[in-house]
């Protein structure tokens, strides 16, 4: 009957956290509007005001039933909750870093932060679509402000190059996941990820098999594992660094949380098959990001092959497919989000104050500025590993749950790489600390005058100032973490059968 459209119960309060996002993308576009000054004012606050209503209103809905939204094509359940609240708290972190430096490049700021907030909807969005086609839309809001951001310094050749680079590659990963969705749908005849699962169990397994390469590749895309990371350094070198600094912690939460929804429901029949590919994906992730990180000249780029490395680590918790290994890979990415960005928070400040990103020059950066060099190395020693970091008990989770699930080559490579990383990241350690002052370089020797009153600085000043405390300080509070990880995990209704299976096998 006709009526009955406006008798369906869409679940609407599902995505109550994703409509407080989409309030801000309104609220900054208007004040934005006004003009500048005004949205100078005005955009932070909006944007503050958002992100931290669409936290509450996330931790509300922690362990409620679960029941699907719109219609079967988004489920709001513990595990979505938890990534959209590491995508939540990413975005917060780097609109905090990014206010001084859009003002210092002439950019508008209203502008700036409603592309953010459009690229944290998509990303929120996709964390817990359970349809191919709310998935395509939310990769697609996402990808697409993504590109914009990419290229947000139009003056700035290398950023409209990046941007160029990203469309193209991302378009190409986009027609690539609608063609692997085309073949899904003809064997099914349905969208829904629980259903083509349950249709394909008795399909031809090479059009099958051809389906689960294509959608894995857009999942490689977006983790920027290799072989599908060529875009990474280029983009991440061309970009502004706050940027910088939300994709390589909001992007990549969204692409595990599509990963681990897609491969353990779609395709959770061929579990082998999808295992094997994401253990290749892993151990060349882990091998050339670390390795190539080691020739690294600028800070930028060394941080894009670091970022292939981590995603390889994560992705040991996920061919664990066990309850200890996803909540490894949850509690890891929650942990990378403050280490990665408090990094990007020291780097982006260096930026402001010198106007580098290379290496050398932050030869004998103790001498001047202590706050940055405490701060980047305690940052960059926790995504090393090195104990007593977050970092370092993120890793041994990791480790531990693979090796219980006998994924001895996994654990043994990402022993190795975690070691060849600690490398490259002493030697910037090294640089910035046992440097005498006459072997300081140029940039350091003529270092300004440290002035927090600037305007925007504040916020980065809090933002890394928490950043650090939760990398330094945060080892003595992850069992709690992982408790946490662990209720987003055994607590959410599709993973149950395979943490089953799983555990079984081992």
């Amino acid at each position: 009957m006709p009526n009955e459209i406006f008798t369906i119960n869409l679940n609407a309060q599902a995505i109550i956290p994703e409509a407080f996002i989409l309030l801000g993308i309104v609220g900054t576009l208007l004040v934005d509007l006004a003009g500048e000054k005004t949205a100078s004012k005005w955009a932070p606050i909006i944007c503050y005001l958002s992100i931290g209503s669409s936290l509450v209103s996330l931790a509300l809905q922690w362990s409620n039933p679960v029941e699907s939204a719109f219609l079967g094509s988004f489920n709001s359940d513990n595990l979505a909750i938890a990534f959209r609240a590491i995508i939540s708290l990413s975005t917060l972190v780097s609109l905090l870093i990014s206010w001084r430096y859009t003002e210092q490049s002439g950019s508008p700021i209203g502008e700036f932060a409603a592309i953010v907030l459009s690229a944290t909807l998509g990303a929120m969005l996709l964390c817990g679509s359970t349809d191919l086609i709310s998935v395509f839309i939310s990769l697609e809001t996402l990808s697409v402000a993504s590109y914009l951001l990419s290229g947000y310094l139009k003056r700035d050749p290398r950023s409209s190059e990046a941007a160029l680079k990203y469309l193209l590659v991302g378009s190409a990963a986009a027609a690539v996941y609608l063609y692997g969705s085309s073949f899904l749908y003809g064997l099914s005849g349905s969208t829904n990820l629980a259903t083509i699962g349950l249709e394909i169990i008795n399909k031809p397994s090479f059009i099958t098999s051809l389906a689960l390469v294509f959608v894995l590749s857009t999942v490689a895309f977006k983790i920027a594992a290799v072989p599908f990371h060529q875009w990474t350094p280029d983009v991440y070198e061309g970009s502004p660094t706050p940027v910088v600094a939300f994709l390589s912690v909001g992007s990549k939460t969204a692409g595990f949380a599509f990963a681990i929804r897609i491969l353990s429901t779609t395709f959770s029949s061929f579990d082998e098959e999808w295992k094997l590919l994401f253990t290749i994906l892993a151990i060349l992730s882990m091998a050339l990001g670390n390795v190539v990180a080691l020739a690294q000249t600028s800070m930028k780029r060394m941080l894009a092959y670091s970022s292939i490395g981590q995603a390889g680590f994560v992705m040991i918790g996920i061919v664990s497919g066990t309850q200890d290994g996803l909540s490894a890979a949850v509690l890891y990415l929650a942990a990378y989000l403050f280490m990665n960005l408090g990094a990007f928070s020291c780097v982006i400040l260096f930026s402001l104050r010198t106007g580098s990103d290379r290496i050398l020059d932050y030869s004998g950066l103790y001498q001047k500025d202590p706050l940055i060099t405490l701060g980047l190395s305690l940052c960059l020693l926790s995504l090393g590993g090195l104990p007593p970091m977050l970092g370092f008990f993120g890793k041994i989770y990791l480790f531990f749950a693979g090796w219980a699930n006998h994924q001895y080559l996994l654990v043994i490579i990402g022993l190795v790489t975690s070691v060849i990383s600690i490398y490259y990241y002493i030697s910037v350690i090294k640089m910035m600390v046992v440097k005498e002052p006459q072997e300081a370089s140029e940039i350091v020797k003529s270092y300004p005058e440290i002035n927090w009153g600037i305007v925007g600085l504040p916020p980065l000043r809090i933002a890394l100032y928490t950043c650090v405390a939760v990398t330094a300080l945060g080892g003595i509070l992850s069992n709690p973490l992982f408790k946490l990880a662990n209720t987003a995990v055994s607590e959410t209704p599709f993973l149950k059968d395979i943490i089953a299976t799983a555990n079984n096998i081992s």
